[in-house]
């Protein structure tokens, strides 16, 4: 109990969703306080850290040799031990400052449900590293059901879909447990890829990472519109040299079906998996999706059609995990319950 009131009464306790794509940090008393890119760029020769997260994505696909934009987490896991460790420590001090007074944070981290034994060390010894005193990990769907305010805690199935940049994560929760789950390494960054390759292969056109981002944003959608919609890209053609074309949202749909069709296919087997009873309180209560991949236009309407069980979208998809971690900083005894460790 002295221990529960201690992690309670701790103003620098912090909640991490440590994405591939991006980072949100929640820190206790003040709520989330940072979300950037989990990006680091370093200068190869010296291997001085030059810039973190905003910053260093502006150089993506804009560096010389000596310098790389370097992305430290695939499919929502550590890639590279040494640069999430530096981005760790950047970000836990930024928003806490860097008073030696202060005491080390106690650190709640959000990762996928599919994580394994070493991958779990990993983020644990990295955190630490980077200044955490006590580190807990907590499955990214069940801190984005309850930051989406699901009622975890109670004798009801509720299901989520929290579609990140690297990892799909799907489950079903109840009595603060994941009943059944399933983690699928398809997610928002596999949109992008498949938005860059069937450009290659319709228009032989190069585009960059953050062109198929921006073509995602504004003309994707989970099923075919009827309304046709067009923008203007640039990129580099086969000969090496920079051309405009003109693409359409249902040339980006058809680019995104197979990738949208796999997260879709994820959530039918997790229905199928799902206890009679669970399954017939999401019939009734419906489908959440959180994340930041899950806000493809038409995704909610897709599932829907496919499932027959109605989707909607959690209040802030982008940050759910980050605000649930938030919220179980202030319950030990649901840290505890529910941690991965």
């Amino acid at each position: 109990m002295i221990f529960g009131r201690l992690l309670r009464g701790f103003s620098s306790n912090i909640g991490i969703d440590l994405g591939t794509a991006n980072t949100a940090v929640f820190v206790e008393g003040k709520g989330i306080v940072l979300y950037e890119p989990s990006i680091v760029a370093i200068d190869t020769k010296s291997k001085k850290i030059l810039a973190v997260g905003k910053e260093a994505k502006e150089m993506v696909g804009k560096t010389p040799e000596n310098i790389q934009a370097i992305r430290p987490l695939r499919h929502g896991v550590i890639s590279d031990f040494e640069v999430t460790q530096a981005m760790l420590t950047y970000f836990i001090k930024k928003v806490l400052g860097r008073s030696i007074l202060k005491p080390k944070p106690i650190t709640v981290i959000g990762v996928p449900t599919g994580i394994t034994p070493v991958e779990k060390r990993a983020v644990v010894d990295a955190a630490k590293s980077a200044g955490a005193r006590e580190v807990y990990l907590v499955a990214e769907p069940m801190a984005a059901a309850i930051g989406a305010g699901l009622p975890v805690e109670e004798p009801i199935g509720n299901m989520i879909v929290d579609i990140g940049g690297g990892t799909t994560d799907i489950a079903v929760i109840s009595l603060a447990g994941i009943v059944v789950s399933n983690s699928l390494r398809v997610a928002g960054d596999e949109m992008n890829e498949a938005i860059i390759q069937y450009i290659k292969r319709k228009l032989h056109l190069l585009i960059g990472e953050q062109t198929a981002e921006r073509i995602k944003i504004e003309l994707g959608s989970a099923i075919m519109e009827e309304e046709e919609r067009q923008m203007e890209i640039r990129g580099r053609d086969m000969t090496g040299l920079p051309r405009t074309e003109t693409i359409t949202n249902h040339m980006v749909t058809e680019a995104l079906e197979e990738t949208v069709n796999s997260i879709v296919n994820a959530v039918r087997t997790t229905l199928e998996k799902t206890p009679p009873e669970l399954a017939s309180d999401i019939a009734e209560r419906g489908i959440v999706l959180a994340g930041g991949g899950s806000l493809l236009r038409n995704l909610d309407k897709k599932i829907e059609q496919e499932t027959g069980i109605k989707a909607r979208y959690a209040d802030e998809p982008l940050t759910s995990v980050a605000k649930g971690l938030g919220m179980v900083l202030e319950n030990i005894d649901l840290i505890r319950r529910i941690s991965m460790e």
